[in-house]
């Protein structure tokens, strides 16, 4: 292109030049006619002195004849002045006679002549345009006086073959257009043959490094030119197998970065100092999820926030997430003072450990990178084996601090009668009673959650199973001033694959809580139903209390070990050991069942118990 286009500017100056050379230096076909408008003056005038020659004009065309020439000379009535003239070389071959004044002129425009003015047929008074003979020769038109010189008797018109002076220039410069169309498709042949052959390697090598650029590390280019450009390529093919070793081995490594990201149970996030995460692996992504959706009251205006579009706008592609807003602090606190941070966040229900340490580059701390593990698991099974050992050492304090002061008083003879021995004896034997029901609820319960409980599982008729119960509570209930209700809907008799033993226990457990939370006067009711539940057949038991009730805040925790809605650490002598409900839910779960509780305040409470219903059938 550069070599085209100097060859280009320079025709285009030498045009320029030999165009203002050819415009400037050649005759024009204005000069023609002015010197005809002199030749035919002086005809005139010589006319007009040699009138009564009758062959004045014959003698004149002769030598005008030489220059492809002749006059005409008319009178003011357009009547010939002298004789009819011979045909002139060069006269039209149709007409094939001379030409008259009305070739060249009108009457109108001679009649200019006649009062004394002098046209051409190049600058017409009519300002006709040039054809026919107009188009071939240039005719001027001059007055004639007589002698004198005093008065015009008539117009000589002098008629000439136009020179053809315009279309020697238009040759000119039509042939140096030519020639330099040629030498310009020359040029650019030329050129392009260059671009071919000796800018090809460098376009080669053009295109690979471009397509290296876009990841093709396998690209080369042919070596095969014995010159700097050769050895350039062979440099160039060298670097692309370096590139492309170096590219695998970081593709590797970074694979198995990915994996390992991958596959921990950890959220691991990459955090920006503009606090844009910009890696994550899947639980970091959960995490962000939803944490953006818990409308954080400290997000940043730009976050990612979960919220639906408002009427009006449009979807747009979601910009990039930023740090979740319970790790905002931590974040900016990081940021500010670049050090290893590891804390614990509440979020929702949840207990997460994070560890946040500082990126650091040239500059400073480019950013943070943050690990997350969800242990509210740990934390909850830290939370009941502090709460088991609190519990346990209260429920075994108390029984242990009345038989040691109760013995010790024996030991001392406190006691005066044999009765009153005989009463902290009791109250001995009592108390020793509850601590082996403590102990032994522990085992049953720890066997439980170990999963080594033994159930003795076979065909079981819920109805007999209740009705058992019931009588075996009806004399308690009595002497409690209580009502005991057995309501079976009737005379069927639900079956159900169970350890009859195990599931008197639960019932046991369940009678007594709500026998020694409901008040006098009052009733408990026991009742058995079937029940689709999630596409089963399944037997419900209900046992209805109307008692005090459990708190609304109190009813998710009413199964937990030792827990206590009363918040009351004392119990009676005959008091439970706060681990009925936790080993009764253990052993409907066992049964592959459920346990569900309602209750409100002042209106009573209702265990329900869901437990497969076998088929009839089967």
């Amino acid at each position: 292109m550069t070599i085209i286009g100097l060859v280009a500017v320079v025709l285009l100056t030498l045009g320029l030049f030999l165009f203002q050379y050819i415009e400037t230096s050649f005759p024009k076909s204005q000069d023609q006619t002015e010197n005809m408008r002199k030749l035919a003056a002086k005809v005139a005038i010589d006319y007009s002195l040699h009138r009564d020659i009758p062959s004045y004009i014959q003698l004149v065309n002769e030598l005008l004849s030489a220059q492809e020439a002749s006059v005409i000379a008319i009178s003011t009535d357009f009547k010939p002045l002298d004789v009819p003239l011979p045909v002139p070389e060069g006269v039209s071959p149709e007409t094939g006679a001379a030409f008259r004044y009305n070739d060249f002129f009108t009457e109108q425009e001679l009649g200019a002549v006649f009062a004394g003015a002098s046209i051409d047929n190049q600058t017409g008074t009519a300002g006709r345009p040039r054809y026919g003979v107009n188009g071939q020769y240039t005719a001027v038109a001059v007055p004639i006086a007589n002698e004198s010189q005093t008065n015009i008797i008539g117009a000589l018109v002098l008629y000439q073959v136009t020179q053809s002076f315009a279309e020697m220039q238009n040759y000119v410069k039509n042939l140096f257009v030519v020639v330099g169309i040629i030498g310009f498709s020359m040029t650019t042949f030329f050129a392009f043959f260059l671009s071919t052959k000796i800018t090809q390697p460098i376009r080669q090598l053009n295109k690979a490094a471009d397509l290296m650029s876009k990841g093709q590390f396998g690209t080369r280019v042919p070596t095969n030119f014995p010159d700097e450009i050769g050895e350039l390529g062979k440099t160039f093919n060298h670097m692309g197998a370096e590139l492309a070793e170096t590219i695998k081995a970081l593709n590797h490594e970074k694979e198995h970065l990915a994996s390992v990201l991958r596959s921990m149970a950890d959220a691991v996030m990459t955090i920006d100092a503009d606090g844009v995460v910009i890696l994550t692996n899947p639980e970091g992504e959960k995490v962000i999820r939803e944490w953006n959706h818990l409308g954080w009251e400290h997000d940043w205006p730009d976050a990612v926030d979960g919220s639906l579009p408002e009427a009006g706008e449009q979807e747009q592609e979601p910009p990039l997430p930023k740090v979740p807003g319970p790790m905002r602090p931590l974040f900016e606190t990081v940021m500010a003072d670049p050090r290893e941070l590891t804390s614990k966040l509440n979020v929702k229900s949840e207990v997460w450990s994070i560890v946040m340490a500082p990126l650091y580059s040239r500059d400073g701390v480019r950013g943070v990178v943050a690990v997350l593990r969800n242990v509210t698991e740990e934390h909850r099974l830290d939370k009941l084996r502090k709460d088991f050992l609190a519990n346990v050492s209260h429920e075994l304090r108390t029984p242990l601090s009345m038989l040691q002061g109760y013995s010790e008083a024996l030991i001392d003879d406190i006691a005066a009668s044999p009765e009153e021995r005989k009463e902290l004896a009791q109250v001995i034997h009592d108390e020793s009673l509850r601590m082996g029901r403590l102990v032994r609820d522990l085992l049953d319960l720890a066997k439980m959650e170990s999963g080594t409980m033994e159930l003795h599982l076979r065909p079981m008729d819920v109805g007999v199973l209740i009705r058992r119960v019931h009588r075996k509570f009806a004399a308690l209930a009595k002497e409690h001033s209580l009502t005991l209700v057995c309501d079976l809907l009737g005379s069927e008799h639900y079956m159900c694959n169970a350890d009859e033993d195990r599931m008197e226990q639960v019932l046991t457990n369940l009678l007594d809580n709500a026998i020694r939370h409901t008040p006098p006067g009052k009733s408990i009711t026991m009742r058995a139903e079937s029940e689709l539940r999630s596409g089963r057949r399944m037997v419900r038991i209900d046992v209805s209390d109307q008692g005090q009730g459990i708190p609304a805040e109190d009813v998710p925790y009413i199964f937990e070990r030792f827990y206590k809605a009363d918040k009351a650490r004392t119990r009676g002598v005959s008091g439970g050991t706060g681990l009925g409900l936790s080993i009764a839910k253990n052993i409907i779960e066992a049964h592959q069942g459920d346990a569900q509780v309602k209750s409100q305040v002042g209106q009573g409470t209702t265990f329900s118990i869901f437990l497969p219903q076998l088929d009839e059938n089967a």
